[in-house]
């Protein structure tokens, strides 16, 4: 994995934890949980436009095959990575941890892990 690949994605952690930190200034009276979830929506909305934007050819989005992947879509990977890192770490801050969604959380890290390390 490339090393700016690295750096993005514990930036991204930190921004992530940022970002929910200023949203739990900005609206003190809302939950955790409540937080959390503008937090999943700002990445929601940032990871499809992201995706939009890396695909490099609309007539066949996932050509070629098998192929590497560009910087774009690594970055786009990267931020998403971060994201769920920093998302498992913040649910289990909440109240109740919830299995499935911890395990949903791993399988998601450890994929797109993979496909940073792969580079594909």
């Amino acid at each position: 994995m490339e090393e700016y690949i690295v750096k993005m994605v514990l930036l991204g952690v930190v921004s992530w934890t940022v970002a929910f930190l200023l949203v739990r200034k900005i609206f003190p009276k809302l939950s955790f949980n409540s937080c959390n979830r503008i937090v999943s929506t700002i990445h929601a909305t940032l990871a499809v436009t992201l995706a939009t934007l890396s695909v490099q050819d609309w007539r066949c989005p996932a050509c070629p095959l098998a192929s590497r992947s560009s910087h774009w879509q690594m970055s786009t990977l990267a931020v998403s990575l971060a994201y769920l890192v920093y998302d498992l770490i913040c649910c289990l801050f909440d109240k109740h941890v919830a299995l499935d969604n911890s395990v949903h959380h791993l399988v998601s890290i450890i994929g797109l892990g993979a496909g940073l390390f792969y580079e594909m």
